[in-house]
């Protein structure tokens, strides 16, 4: 197994006043902070007197900096290339870096980046329909249209959370503690690597976000239907094109009584604006599976070695559970069916 050394690399350890501090000496502007959730790295939102609204990022000291830059150029890229999208924008330091090494107090060395701080209502905290699912899947293909053709040498680093390696986890599945869980684990992963994998590198391939999920979408608040903005790209990568619409109806499954109709709808509007050929459908159901299987074992071996943050870790773990369960009281054609029909075409 791969082991990132981001998730196992304690996150800086940074108070509020410090990030008022790094804000002052590296931007030029006194900001008020407050802390924000997070998994590798040390965020903080950042409030002007007038009402500017900033994103002040500290990276986990295990990140390679060739990674945030590439997190950077992705986001700069977009700035140019992703009309009528809403993206986090890089800030520029006083000497006109966007990436700043800094020591921490304990010795250890991180990236310092500002970003601009984007409002809108979590995605998760919204009413959900059916107007907004297919509006999450048009707006997802049109950012990984935006993408399209973006390269950079970082773009093909290795990371846990690819749908396309789900198979670099399969000696964690020995220590899921549930005998039924870990023997549905087992089928699903044996499934992936003889039906799937073989198939994966022939698929389009480019850099995509990876992590369409409910926490990293905004909508807006008076009309929860329109899409307001994309945020987090901290999991970007290379990877095939068809993995990115995997991951974002993974986490669609969750809502209402039929979850393979709500991914089902996110998946059609996707499709709309970028057709999903023949072959990536093949594989769409199994990439889901994959990104399920991929969030119960990192979460569940994360949340067992830092217990303090266990809450923030396990967020998503349920709801991996729950469409594990839920997909295998299918057969493969029939889940593949629904997830499919809105997809009434496609190029071999």
């Amino acid at each position: 197994m791969l082991l990132d050394p981001t998730l196992t690399t304690q996150p800086p350890q940074l108070t509020t006043q410090d990030a008022q501090v790094l804000a002052r000496r590296f931007y030029g502007r006194d900001l008020k902070a407050s802390e924000l959730s997070g998994e590798r790295d040390r965020n903080f939102k950042m409030v002007g007197q007038e009402g500017s609204q900033y994103l002040l990022k500290v990276s986990n000291p295990a990140e390679a900096r060739d990674i945030v830059n590439l997190q950077t150029c992705v986001l700069n890229h977009l700035a140019g290339n992703a009309t009528g999208l809403s993206v986090p924008r890089p800030v520029a330091a006083l000497d006109g870096s966007y990436e700043m090494p800094i020591t921490l107090d304990d010795g250890r060395v991180s990236i310092l980046r500002m970003l601009t701080f984007l409002p809108g209502l979590q995605l998760g905290q919204s009413r959900r329909t059916t107007a907004q699912r297919r509006a999450l899947g048009q707006t997802l293909a049109r950012l990984d249209q935006a993408l399209e053709g973006f390269v950079h040498p970082a773009a093909q680093h290795d990371i846990l959370w690819n749908v396309a390696a789900a198979h670099r986890l399969t000696g964690m599945i020995d220590s899921v503690a549930d005998p039924s869980g870990r023997k549905l684990m087992q089928r699903f992963m044996a499934q992936y690597q003889t039906e799937t994998l073989p198939q994966l590198h022939s698929l389009r391939a480019q850099v995509i976000h990876n992590d369409y999920n409910l926490g990293n979408v905004l909508v807006n608040p008076a009309q929860t239907d329109q899409i307001a903005a994309i945020i987090d790209f901290g999991d970007v990568v290379h990877a095939p094109l068809v993995g990115e619409i995997a991951t974002a109806a993974a986490y669609q499954m969750a809502d209402g009584a039929d979850p393979l109709l709500s991914a089902a709808e996110i998946i059609g509007g996707f499709h709309e604006v970028l057709a999903l050929r023949k072959a990536e459908q093949a594989v769409l159901l199994d990439l889901i599976t994959a990104r399920f299987m991929i969030t119960v074992l990192i979460t569940e071996w994360r949340a067992a070695r830092y217990p303090e943050n266990r809450e923030y870790i396990m967020r998503n773990n349920g709801l991996a559970w729950a469409g594990l369960n839920h997909l295998a009281g299918f057969s493969r054609d029939e889940a593949s069916r629904q997830l499919l029909q809105f997809c009434l075409s496609g190029d071999e």
